[in-house]
């Protein structure tokens, strides 16, 4: 990020690793909307600032009090970085630290992994080794798409034969649809005009598919739901008018889970009457991407179990060398893009 509007690439010199972190060669990384959505200043000018969290590779070196990661592990490595003793992160909350958005460093505060080298703070906490029975594209959805997803189900508090709602599609919200049908969901709506996406999500859990382009979203749910509304809604876009569909759309003593990223202007409103003006005792939680070795490891185990594929969302591929039309590309949802992968390892920026 080169400013506010402006991406390109750009030379600087290998990161040297402070005591307690690990140098990462990076090898698959996947590029996301909310990329596109701080180039557009969604969190205020950066410049120089290098982009990209989601990544896996290979350790070349570590710092002097890193103990449990070695050189030459293949790893992933969460989106989000949380300072471990922080109070924050002590208090239980693993995507924060001290700080809004605290815990969220790479393309932030530091640089991120869009290039050949990256460093990871608090390596032995925040990396967690890949097993072997799980391929590198897989294993990089763990750093976010999975985590977000699954903590929109997570944080939506779905009783088990429970109602959901997942409003937006992409691949946060087609986790959140997998991870619904994992908590033991037993319906789940997915609102998304999209033809590809709803295929997609029945393929990863939806029993119904509502498409806001041909009609009300929320009287269509609250008809399939006999007027009562679902037991719990995700938010999985970051707009306004999908926030104010989920809280209308889930019955009093629901919960809505926001894990999108609003990235435009000041406030977001709620519907008084759809919030029961104040009163239908509808829980509104919010997630951030959840990080950790602990919370990667066993986002590796739903790998290996075969339990979810997240390699379907992959719709492109790209050498780093042409990451700049994949940015383009997922900035403005051209193609039918869902998410495109970039191989380190098939070519250089040279």
């Amino acid at each position: 990020m080169k400013g506010i509007g402006s991406v390109g690439f750009q030379e600087k010199p290998r990161p040297e690793c402070a005591p307690n972190e690990a140098l990462v060669r990076t090898t698959k990384a996947l590029v996301c909307t909310s990329d596109a959505h701080t180039v557009a200043g969604a969190i205020g000018e950066r410049n120089g600032l290098t982009l990209g969290h989601e990544a896996v590779g290979v350790v070349e070196d570590v710092g002097s009090l890193v103990r449990r990661i070695r050189p030459g592990d293949r790893v992933v490595v969460g989106a989000i970085t949380p300072d471990w003793g922080d109070p924050a992160s002590q208090m239980g909350h693993a995507s924060q630290s001290t700080g809004a958005l605290g815990g969220w460093k790479f393309s932030n505060t530091k640089d991120g992994v869009f290039a050949e080298y990256f460093t990871v703070n608090e390596a032995d906490a925040n990396l967690a080794v890949i097993p072997p029975e799980v391929s590198d594209e897989a294993a990089v959805y763990c750093s976010d798409m999975l985590s977000t997803g699954f903590a929109g189900a997570e944080g939506a508090r779905i009783p088990i034969g429970g109602t959901v709602a997942v409003f937006a599609l992409g691949p946060v919200g087609l986790m959140a649809v997998a991870g619904a049908r994992l908590r033991g969901a037993g319906r789940i709506v997915g609102v998304d005009p999209v033809r590809a996406r709803q295929e997609l999500a029945r393929s990863y859990g939806a029993t119904e598919i509502v498409d806001p382009s041909q009609g009300d979203a929320v009287a269509r749910i609250l008809e399939l739901t006999g007027g009562i509304g679902v037991d719990s809604a995700v938010e999985a876009l970051g707009a306004e008018s999908t926030f104010a569909s989920a809280i209308s759309a889930t019955r009093p003593g629901g919960t809505i889970c926001n894990i999108g990223y609003h990235g435009h202007g000041d406030t977001i409103g709620i519907p008084r009457i759809g919030w029961g003006v104040g009163m239908a005792e509808k829980t509104i939680a919010s997630a951030l991407c959840p990080g950790g070795s602990l919370r990667l490891e066993r986002l590796l185990r739903v790998l290996s179990a075969r339990l979810v594929d997240p390699t379907l969302m992959t719709t492109h591929r790209f050498t780093f060398s042409q990451l700049d039309r994949a940015f383009a590309m997922m900035r403005d949802k051209t193609d039918g893009v869902i998410k495109p992968i970039i191989d380190f390892t098939t070519d250089s920026t040279g």
